[in-house]
């Protein structure tokens, strides 16, 4: 089989910030096939708010060798299962085109270890809590709960799940009900970069004892390897 093109798909971001950190983090993966032979086209697309959007990175890439698409996305949620499957079908009908798609970056134990290293000095009697953005998709809310759960074996602490949206209990009620028993509430920001759910969640912690980490990709931290590596195996599996 011919080397694969990928594309690394993106949820997209109208951050400065958030967009330069994905940027860096397609640059390494990229860096990252080319140095083991796996790929030598690679590039990056976003299924909203920025371009290349998912049609013009399939219209860019299908030729005559495999197109593997990797959602750089936390969870298994409505950009994949709708906007991404529908992109493909779109995009290989009639032609044959051989168009694949990997699975998410969550949930994986390797990002509960770069999610503890994100956390501040933990006391004892801190609660921590995965802050994820929440989905519609009930398949992406239990990918959360067991991200978790990985991230509380990782910690040997309990780890509850608080979401913006979607269904499951609500980040801010967590983060209140915490507060008023006068426990601190420690949010590990379950987000691939900054950009609007990190700022929101910010403004729950705003002023008060709480502590918020950065995300998985911020700007003055180098691009983990364990991403890297993560992002690489999705697309060995697709192979």
């Amino acid at each position: 089989m011919p080397q694969p093109a990928i594309g690394l798909i993106s949820h997209g971001t109208s951050s400065a910030e958030g967009s330069a950190v994905i940027e860096a983090l397609a640059q390494a993966v990229t860096e990252d096939l080319r140095a083991r032979g796996l790929a030598d086209e690679v590039m990056l697309g976003h299924v909203d708010v920025q371009h290349p959007d998912v049609a013009e990175v399939l219209s860019a890439l299908v030729r005559e060798r495999p197109v593997i698409l990797v959602p750089l996305l936390l969870s298994p949620g409505y950009h994949v299962h709708v906007d991404l499957v529908e992109a493909i079908r779109e995009a290989g009908g009639g032609v044959g085109a051989d168009i694949r798609l990997a699975a998410t970056l969550g949930p994986d134990p390797r990002l509960a270890r770069i999610l503890a290293e994100r956390l501040p000095r933990l006391d004892e009697s801190d609660h921590v809590v995965l802050a994820a953005a929440g989905s519609s998709d009930d398949r992406a809310n239990a990918a959360c709960q067991d991200m978790a759960a990985s991230l509380a074996e990782e910690l040997s602490r309990p780890v509850s799940v608080g979401f913006h949206a979607g269904g499951g209990d609500r980040l801010r009620d967590i983060v209140e009900q915490k507060r008023r028993a006068g426990v601190r509430a420690v949010l590990s920001s379950y987000l691939l970069a900054p950009g609007f759910f990190q700022d929101l969640t910010e403004t729950i912690v705003a002023d008060s004892p709480d502590a918020l980490a950065p995300p998985l990709l911020y700007k003055s931290a180098k691009t983990p390897s364990l991403l890297v590596d993560i992002v690489r195996d999705r697309i060995i599996s697709a192979l």
